[in-house]
Order: structure tokens, then C-alpha cells, then sequence
């Protein structure tokens, strides 16, 4: 019941009424910047930039989602960055929209980063990291039903080589073979692996130290709120605060920067995501070897 109620609370519950929150917008022109951010307040956060071309360079490097210069008199230009996902870029296109109403101006649209043709609603990253986390949720599972069978040291090499093994199918099929997702495939292989990782031996984690309970503490944690808050389906940028503060910090989020970023954006802000993943992979692996000796240590103390 907790587990459903979670679900539906979370992929429900944060698509019902998303509102953008400081989304990060590029902006050149005389007075414009100023004038944009009296306008729409809150909603957006304006990085003044010398030039149109400087805007459009911050858009390329995913500094920010979208850059909007003047165009002559009465006239604006919006260039956004489809592949930073259809919610995102809707709410910056709404919002320069009603402020270039309000202005009595004129704005043409143009997507400078668009996303691949077989991936017309952007959602190829999302469903790809899902798949991965669920394939790691599942074998951590299964890796704590063989604690009698197998020993430690082998339950790790399992773990280590299946996620490997994950990642490695999961990128080929999104990329080379469906063309959905265009990211180097190297770079993606590692990034799946490390998320395939982190959900197993945070699974493994949870239910070692917890017991039955463990299993579906990782489906709220890895499956419901990470996957929901992930920034595929609904942007960070729109999501409430709670939602925003975790999105980056549990594995399905990250994953799902990592592969925009190297789909799109030469990798520009891939570092921080991947270092998130191997966080989680390493540190619960540790908690993980540590057990056996802190039972020990409990049995000594207790005789």
C-alpha cells in the first residue's frame, strides 16, 4: 500500500501542476535582461550575456536552457535547446511568449539543440535509465537470496560484472541499434554500468541491513522517487522544491543529466552526475563488506 501510494503520489502528483522555478535563461540586448527579469520574476534566472552569440554559446555548452536576444525594433528571438525536454522548453516558450505580449512584441522560435529523430518526445533517456535502474533494483534482489550460496567476495564480482553487463546491452540498444539515444557509446556503456551499480549494491545494501524491509525501501527509493524526480518526464526546473533538492543526488536523476549531457552537449556537465553514481556504487559495496565484521565485533561484544 505504501509502495503504490508512493507511485502514483510521485509520477501523478508532481506532472499535475509543474511550475517553473528559476529556469536559467540567457539573455543580451539593450535593457532587456533587466526588463526580462522585473517581468518574470522568480520563474526564471536571467544571465545577462554580451551578445547574442555569447547566449547561444551558453545554450550549446547547457549553461542554461535557452537564450533570448533582440531582433530590431519590436522583435525577439528565442533560441531553446529541445533537447533539455519538451516540459522545459514549453514553460521558457510560455513564459517569453506572455512577456512579449505584454511588451507588444513579436517572437520567433528557433531549436539550436534538437533532439534525435527517434526520439521525438524526449523521453529515450528517461525510459533508459528506468530500464537500468529496475535491472539493477532486480539483481540486487536476487544477490540477497544467494548470501547462503555464495560467498561474499563472489556475490561482488556477480554484482560488479552483471552491471557491467546491463550497462553495456542497455546503451547499444538505445544507441547504435535504435538510434534513440546518440550519446559516444563508451562514455554511455560506463555511465549504465555505474547506474546499473549503484541500484544494485544499494539494493543489496538496504536489504542486508534491514532485512525484508530493505527491498522495498529500495523500490521507494530507487524505482519511485528517483525515477520520478529524475527531470525526464517533468524538468527540474518545474518540479516543487522538495522534488528539485533530491532530483540530482539519487542515481536515476543523475543518470539522466549524464546521458542528456553526452547526447547533446559534448559532455559538458557530465562530471558531477557520474561522480553521484560511483558515490552510491562505492559507498554501499563498502557498507556491504563491512557487515560481516561489525556482526562479528556485535556476536564478541554480546559473549
Amino acid at each position: 500500500m505504501i509502495v503504490v501510494a508512493a507511485f502514483i503520489g510521485c509520477y501523478v502528483g508532481l506532472q499535475r501542476d509543474p511550475q517553473p522555478h528559476q529556469i536559467p535563461l540567457a539573455v543580451s540586448g539593450p535593457n532587456l535582461p533587466s526588463q526580462i527579469g522585473q517581468a518574470l520574476g522568480g520563474t526564471v534566472d536571467v544571465q545577462p550575456a554580451a551578445g547574442a552569440e555569447d547566449a547561444r554559446a551558453a545554450l550549446e555548452r547547457h549553461d542554461v536552457v535557452a537564450a533570448l536576444s533582440a531582433d530590431g525594433p519590436g522583435r525577439l528571438h528565442l533560441e531553446i535547446a529541445g533537447a533539455v525536454g519538451t516540459s522545459t522548453t514549453s514553460a521558457v516558450k510560455n513564459l517569453v511568449g506572455a512577456y512579449a505580449t505584454g511588451a507588444g512584441e513579436h517572437v520567433t522560435t528557433e531549436d539550436v539543440v534538437p533532439l534525435a529523430h527517434f526520439d521525438a518526445r524526449g523521453l529515450a533517456g528517461f525510459y533508459m535509465a528506468f530500464g537500468v535502474t529496475l535491472a539493477g533494483f532486480v539483481l540486487g534482489s536476487n544477490a540477497l537470496g544467494l548470501t547462503g550460496l555464495l560467498r561474499l567476495r563472489h556475490r561482488f564480482w556477480l554484482l560488479a560484472g552483471a552491471s557491467a553487463a546491463i550497462g553495456t546491452v542497455a546503451a547499444i540498444i538505445a544507441g547504435p541499434v535504435l538510434g534513440a539515444v546518440p550519446a559516444p557509446v563508451v562514455p554511455l556503456v560506463c555511465t549504465l554500468t555505474l547506474l546499473a551499480a549503484a541500484a544494485a549494491f544499494t539494493t543489496k545494501l538496504l536489504g542486508t541491513y534491514l532485512g525484508p524491509i530493505g527491498v522495498p525501501v529500495a523500490t521507494l527509493v530507487l524505482l519511485t522517487a528517483g525515477n520520478a524526480t529524475s527531470g525526464a518526464t517533468i524538468g527540474a526546473d518545474l518540479l516543487p522544491a522538495g522534488a528539485r533538492a533530491v532530483s540530482a543526488l539519487l542515481p536515476p536523476g543523475a543518470a539522466v543529466r549524464a546521458i542528456t549531457d553526452l547526447s547533446y552537449f559534448d559532455g559538458a556537465h557530465t562530471a558531477g552526475p557520474v561522480i553521484t553514481l560511483a558515490l552510491w556504487a562505492v559507498i554501499a559495496g563498502v557498507l556491504v563488506g563491512l557487515r560481516p565484521r561489525l556482526m562479528r565485533r556485535r556476536a564478541a561484544v554480546a559473549a
